[in-house]
């Protein structure tokens, strides 16, 4: 089946996967691709893996723009996902509401799953909250880093540690089974990122590619866009 190619942040993986019957309704073309770590994903677009359509951190995308890889024209914004706490599904919630609960909870956790902590957008920013909080070497060895938030979100569904906890964009975890949103991070240490999409400039699917960022973005969509975790 030919089907459009796409290079997108983890975050946007579970609302594609909800709008892709309507794509092939309307276009017969399906999805195909890659969803992982933003900075993953801006690069194979520079180094020529073929894509029609991006959906990255709006920081990105403009730079993509910026660089040629990206038409100006057609960039849009998707919404806003909040970097949260995952628990598995059975166990108790994780409340925490300021910085040293926290830092109690982090510490409580025999292990911590979380995406590439270098090119993923949740995973630079737990790396940088964990330095903040002042314990990175404490709790290094409980670290469970996977290449992309919803790749950390399965290995937490799969876990048997006794008291495990993960962070990612919250799309990411409302799209696992076996987990559950356990709550925002604290004030001082949130993270809201804006996910932006377009059409790559070599697109061989130009026409497709903008009738799924009409869906994205539609305005008759943005209850699917909550409950899939996207604000704004």
């Amino acid at each position: 089946m030919t089907a459009i190619h796409i290079l997108s942040g983890g975050a946007a993986q579970g609302l594609v996967a909800q709008l892709a019957e309507t794509l092939k309704a309307q276009t017969g073309l399906g999805i195909e691709g890659e969803f992982g770590a933003v900075g993953l994903m801006a690069d194979k677009l520079r180094g020529g893996t073929p894509a029609d359509i991006v959906i990255l951190t709006r920081a990105l995308v403009t730079k993509l723009r910026d660089e040629e890889f990206v038409d100006p024209t057609s960039i849009v914004d998707v919404g806003v996902v909040e970097t949260a706490l995952a628990v598995r599904a059975n166990d108790p919630k994780v409340t925490v509401k300021t910085g040293s609960d926290l830092r109690d909870a982090l510490r409580a956790a025999d292990a911590i799953f979380v995406p590439d902590i270098k090119a993923s957008t949740a995973g630079i920013h737990v790396a940088k909250t964990l330095d903040r909080l002042g314990i990175a070497d404490e709790v290094a060895s409980r670290l469970r880093i996977f290449p992309n938030g919803a790749t950390a979100m399965r290995q937490l569904a799969a876990s048997d540690a006794k008291r495990p906890i993960g962070c990612t964009q919250a799309t990411e975890i409302i799209a696992t089974e076996g987990i559950v949103l356990s709550g925002s991070l604290p004030p001082g240490h949130e993270l809201a990122t804006m996910y932006t999409a377009g059409v790559a400039t070599r697109a061989a699917h130009v026409t497709a590619a903008r009738v799924l960022i009409e869906l994205l973005t539609d305005a008759d969509r943005s209850e699917l866009r909550r409950r899939m975790g996207f604000s704004g």
